[in-house]
C-alpha cells in the first residue's frame, strides 16, 4: 500500500527531526530559553513541511547497504532472511474451524492508517472547537480601560502593531491570542488590579505578540495533531510550551520589572484564575500549574542568560530549517521497483481471453510473486473450473488446482481453509501418486502443530500413494520422529536411513535429506557422523557462468563492479521453517544495463522451496549497471542467500 509506505517513511524522519531537535535543545540547555524555543518551533515546521516536501521532491536515492566481495572474475552479493525456529501452531484438517474471513484479510496496514486518521480528526476537532470559542470570546468582548496602558507598553518594548485588549469574563486568566489580528483577554475583574500587577501582566502578554508565539504555538498543535500517536512529538509539545513561557518571562525581566514581584504575580495567577480547557488549545495563557515551579526556579535564578532572538532572526532560521530538511525528505532509503497492481477488470479480461487453465496458472504465479493475493486467488479459481471442465473432478489436473489454491491460503496464513483444499486434492487423486503432495502438506502443517503422530499417519499414506519416490515422506517422518524427542530418536534414525537409501544419491531432495540427517546426529553428540555424512552429500551445482565472449564482463581490466540500490531479502517458506532447516543457495546472474538482473539461475541449491524464495526477491533487485569505457554493459555475479533461524 502506497499510502502506508509514504506515511510510514514521513513518521520515521519526523521522528529522527524530533530527536534531533530534543539534542539541540539539551546542547542549549545553558542558553536563554528563546533560542531554545526557536529550536522546537523550527523542529515544528520542519515536521510540517516535511510530508509536502516528500511529495514534491524528487526522490534521492541512497545505496541500500550490501556486502560487496570483489572476486576474479566476477562479483558476489550477499543477502539473506531469518525466521524464528518456532513453527506456527496450526490444526489438524480434522478439526480445523473456517475462520472468519473478514477478520483473516483484514489490512493491518490499512487499519493503522485509519486509527492514525481517527486520531488526527480528534485533534482537529478540538482546535476547530478551541478556534470557535476563541472567535466568540473575541466578538463578545468589550474594549478593557487598559488600552492605553498596553499601547504604551507595546510601544517600550518594540512591539510595532496594534493590539486589542479585550475584557473577558471574571475570573478567567490573561491570555494572547490571534495570528494576523493579536488580542489579549483580561478578566472584567482586572479593573481592580494595582498598576505594578496590570503591567506584569500585559508585558507578558505583549511578549508573545513580540516574539510571534501565537504562530509558534499554531505550528507546534498542528505538528502535534499529525504525530499525536508519537512520544516524541508530545514531548515536542510541552518543551515548546515550557520554554515560550519561559522567554516570555525573560522579556518582562529584561524591561526592568522585579523578579520576585513577577514571580508573587504568576503564583497568583496559575492558583486563582483559569484558562477553561477549550480555550487553551487555541490561545496562550499566561499561567500553566504545571511548568509552575520552573518557571519560577528560573525567574529567581540571576544566572539564567536572558537575551532575546530578532524577530526576522528567528524567521530565517525556521525557513533555513525547512530548506535543510529538503534533501532528507526527498532521501529514500531504497527506492522500491513500482509493482503494478492489476484491477479486477483486467483479471477478467485475462480470465475471459485465456485458452486453457495453463495460462490462468502462469499469470496467478505472477500475481503470487508480487503479493497480490486477490488476483491470484481469483485466477486460480478460474483455472480450477477450466481443470475441471477439460479432465474432471477425479483427476490429478483438478487436484493440482485444489494443491494451488491450498498453498495460497497456507501462504495467507489461512491454515484451515488451505487444509479443506489438501484434503479436496487427496480425495480427488485418493490412493494415486498425484496425492503425495497434498499428504505431505497436510502432514507438515500438523508437525508444525506437534501433532507428531496424526502428521506420520499423513506422511505414511504419502509413502503408500507412491512407493517409488517415497524420499521425501520419509525424510518428512524421520523429522517428525526427530523433533517429538529423545524417546524416538532411533526411529528417526532408521527413518532417515530409509529416505536416503529411496532417493536418487545424485538428486537435489537426497542433498537436503542429508543435510538434514547430518543436523540431527549433530543434536544427537554425534559429530563425527555428522561430518561425514555432510562430506558425502552431492554438490548441487546446477549452472555455471558463461565463457567469455558471451556479452557478458566479468570486474575487472575496466569494467567496474555493479552496485546494488535496492534489494529485496527474500522469505522463508513454511516447510523449511517447520524443518528447521538452514543453510546457504547460491545463484548466479547478470546485471544489465537496464540494472535489472537477466538470466537467474541456482548455481547451489538448498532445497524445500527456498531456491525458488531466493530468485523471486533477487529477480526484483536493481542496480547500478557496471561500466567499461564510461558505457553501461551487461556483469556476471553471485548472489549467496543465507537463510537462518533465530
Amino acid at each position: 500500500m502506497q499510502a502506508y509506505s509514504f506515511v510510514f517513511g514521513v513518521a520515521v524522519k519526523s521522528s529522527a527531526l524530533l530527536a534531533a531537535a530534543w539534542l539541540g535543545a539539551w546542547l542549549l540547555r545553558k542558553r536563554p530559553a528563546a533560542l531554545r524555543h526557536l529550536v522546537w518551533s523550527a523542529a515544528a515546521a520542519s515536521v510540517l513541511a516535511l510530508p509536502l516536501l516528500s511529495l514534491l521532491l524528487p526522490a534521492f536515492h541512497m545505496p541500500a547497504s550490501s556486502a560487496l566481495v570483489a572476486l576474479v572474475p566476477s562479483i558476489t552479493f550477499q543477502t539473506g532472511a531469518t525466521a524464528g525456529a518456532a513453527a506456527a501452531q496450526m490444526g489438524s484438517p480434522a478439526s480445523l474451524r473456517a475462520p472468519d474471513a473478514a477478520h483473516s484479510r483484514v489490512d493491518w496496514r490499512l487499519l493503522l492508517l485509519l486509527v492514525w486518521a481517527a486520531g488526527a480528526a480528534v485533534g482537529l476537532a478540538q482546535m476547530a472547537v478551541a478556534g470557535a470559542a476563541i472567535a466568540g470570546v473575541r466578538r463578545r468582548g468589550r474594549p478593557h480601560r487598559a488600552q492605553p496602558e498596553c499601547v504604551a507598553l507595546a510601544e517600550s518594548i518594540g512591539v510595532d502593531r496594534a493590539v486589542d485588549v479585550l475584557e473577558a469574563r471574571a475570573g478567567s486568566m490573561p491570555m494572547t491570542c490571534g495570528v494576523f489580528r493579536p488580542a489579549i483577554f483580561l478578566p472584567a475583574d482586572a479593573c481592580g488590579w494595582d498598576t505594578e500587577r496590570l503591567r506584569m501582566v500585559l508585558l507578558h502578554e505583549l511578549a508573545h505578540v513580540r516574539r510571534g508565539d501565537t504562530r509558534a504555538h499554531l505550528l507546534a498543535r498542528f505538528a502535534l495533531l499529525l504525530h499525536w500517536w508519537n512520544p516524541l512529538a508530545w514531548l515536542a509539545w510541552r518543551e515548546c510550551l515550557k520554554e515560550r513561557e519561559r522567554a516570555a518571562d525573560d522579556l518582562v525581566l529584561l524591561a526592568g520589572e522585579s523578579a520576585s514581584a513577577y514571580a508573587g504575580l504568576l503564583l497568583e495567577v496559575a492558583r486563582s484564575l483559569d484558562s477553561g480547557p477549550s480555550l487553551a488549545w487555541a490561545a496562550l495563557g499566561m499561567a500553566r500549574r504545571s511548568q509552575l515551579e520552573g518557571r519560577l526556579m528560573a525567574i529567581l535564578d540571576p544566572r539564567v542568560p536572558r537575551h532575546s532572538v530578532a524577530r526576522a532572526s528567528a524567521l530565517a532560521m525556521v525557513v533555513l530549517a525547512v530548506v535543510m530538511v529538503a534533501p532528507f525528505a526527498a532521501m529514500r532509503a531504497q527506492d522500491q521497483p513500482a509493482t503494478p497492481t492489476a484491477s479486477p477488470q483486467d483479471v477478467d479480461a485475462a480470465i475471459q481471453a485465456a485458452t486453457g487453465y495453463r495460462t490462468l496458472d502462469q499469470l496467478a504465479k505472477e500475481f503470487l510473486r508480487q503479493k497480490q493475493f486477490p488476483s491470484a486467488e481469483k485466477l486460480l479459481e478460474a483455472a480450477l473450473l477450466l481443470r475441471e471442465k477439460e479432465a474432471g473432478q477425479d483427476s490429478a489436473a483438478y487436484a493440482e488446482g485444489l494443491v494451488k489454491l491450498g498453498d495460497l491460503a497456507r501462504m495467507q496464513k489461512l491454515d484451515a481453509e488451505a487444509g479443506r483444499f489438501y484434503q479436496r486434492a487427496v480425495a480427488a487423486v485418493a490412493g494415486k501418486p498425484e496425492s503425495v503432495r497434498p499428504l505431505t502438506s497436510l502432514g507438515v502443517m500438523l508437525l508444525a502443530k506437534k501433532d507428531y503422530s496424526q502428521a506420520r499417519a499423513y506422511f505414511q499414506r504419502a509413502q503408500e500413494a507412491d512407493p517409488e519416490h517415497a524420499g521425501m515422506p520419509l525424510t518428512w517422518t524421520a523429522l517428525a520422529y526427530a523433533q517429538e524427542g529423545n524417546a524416538t530418536a532411533a526411529q528417526a534414525d532408521a527413518a532417515f536411513q530409509q529416505a536416503i537409501a529411496a532417493e536418487d544419491p545424485a538428486s537435489g531432495d537426497a542433498a537436503t535429506t542429508l543435510e538434514l540427517y547430518a543436523t540431527f546426529l549433530k543434536a544427537q553428540g554425534r559429530d563425527a557422523e555428522s561430518d561425514a555424512r555432510r562430506a558425502a552429500a552431492p554438490v548441487r551445482t546446477e549452472a555455471t557462468p558463461p565463457s567469455a565472449g558471451s556479452g557478458v564482463y566479468k570486474v575487472g581490466n575496466g569494467v567496474t563492479a555493479p552496485s546494488a540500490l535496492y534489494k529485496r531479502e527474500p522469505e522463508y517458506t513454511e516447510d523449511a521453517r517447520v524443518a528447521r532447516y538452514q543453510g546457504t543457495a547460491v545463484l548466479y546472474t547478470e546485471i544489465g544495463p537496464d540494472g535489472a538482473p537477466h538470466n537467474i539461475r541456482v548455481v547451489r541449491r538448498l532445497g524445500l522451496g527456498l531456491d525458488d524464495q531466493a530468485i523471486d526477491a533477487v529477480r526484483d533487485w536493481r542496480f547500478k549497471p557496471g561500466m567499461k569505457d564510461g558505457v553501461a554493459v551487461t556483469v556476471a555475479a553471485q548472489i549467496e542467500v543465507n537463510f537462518r533461524l533465530l
